[in-house]
């Protein structure tokens, strides 16, 4: 893998490879001008036995992850996964050359391959739950616990009422935290029998209380949405569901490149699976 030094403003950066995903094919195949770049780079394959790379010529550059360049990264992938199982690359992953690309096969090789054979026909789908904190709240009113509090702090004198209330915060957190637990763990039951492996990602914003991807065979795609479905309709008016996919299997087969010290700026590279 490149590692890139600051460019000539004399000149162009050279040309070189950028790297989306490894599928098994021992047969070239091109996938249309979408490679990154905007430049409409042909994206195509190079080969190591029956491992094939997805790959685009594109300039020696460090790509910045906005959204335009996150998109056309996912767009190969997403176009790939129609016809491929795919171990997915992180974004971002430039090499000077295709053979660069056929060594780093060459020499993961057997662990590339294994890792295919697990994924054989399986995707990736997204699920987030939020809730409404505003309505938490004022479901809380009736906790047993915070009806003691409030009593206490209604009758208490000013320091007590000082402590009462940093007891009562406590207790609050603590109960919202407990309850978000309880729905997530409920979900996740549910969604157990129908899925191959879960990965639970961070939660954003204070309404969010689960952001967890699904691996999924893609015979059990129908049961999943339907299993989905029917949790969103258990919950109604408790939680909101956005259930996103199928999409290629990132958080359970992305290849991590990790350079060995004496590697250089060339890819003699060990993958990290996680």
């Amino acid at each position: 893998m490149v590692d890139i030094s600051e460019q000539s403003h004399q000149a162009p950066p050279a040309d070189g490879k950028y790297l989306y995903c490894i599928i098994r094919s021992a047969e070239p195949r091109s996938f249309g001008a979408i490679g990154i770049g905007g430049r409409g780079d042909p994206v195509h394959t190079v080969h190591y036995r029956d491992l094939a790379a997805v790959i685009s010529t594109t300039p020696l550059v460090v790509y910045d992850p906005n959204r335009e360049n996150v998109l056309a990264h996912e767009r190969v992938n997403d176009t790939v996964l129609r016809e491929f199982s795919v171990l997915p690359l992180g974004f971002g992953t430039l090499f000077r050359s295709d053979q660069d690309i056929i060594e780093l096969m060459r020499r993961t090789y057997d662990t590339l391959h294994d890792a295919l054979i697990r994924m054989e026909g399986k995707v990736e789908f997204g699920l987030k739950a939020t809730w409404d904190m505003a309505r938490v709240m004022a479901e809380l009113e009736n906790h047993a616990e915070i009806q003691r509090l409030k009593e206490q702090l209604q009758s208490s004198g000013a320091g007590q009422a000082y402590l009462s209330q940093l007891e009562f915060g406590r207790l609050i957190e603590g109960v919202v935290k407990q309850q978000a637990q309880t729905y997530v763990q409920q979900v996740m039951s549910g969604l157990r029998d129908v899925t191959e492996a879960s990965h639970m990602n961070q939660t954003i914003g204070e309404n969010m209380i689960l952001n967890a991807a699904f691996l999924i065979h893609r015979a059990d795609e129908a049961r999943f949405v339907r299993a989905v479905e029917q949790i969103a309709a258990e919950y109604e008016g408790t939680l909101s569901f956005k259930l996103s996919g199928p999409w290629p299997p990132y958080n359970f087969a992305r290849i991590r490149l990790q350079l060995e010290p004496d590697a250089g700026p060339h890819p003699e590279a060990e993958p990290d699976f996680t």
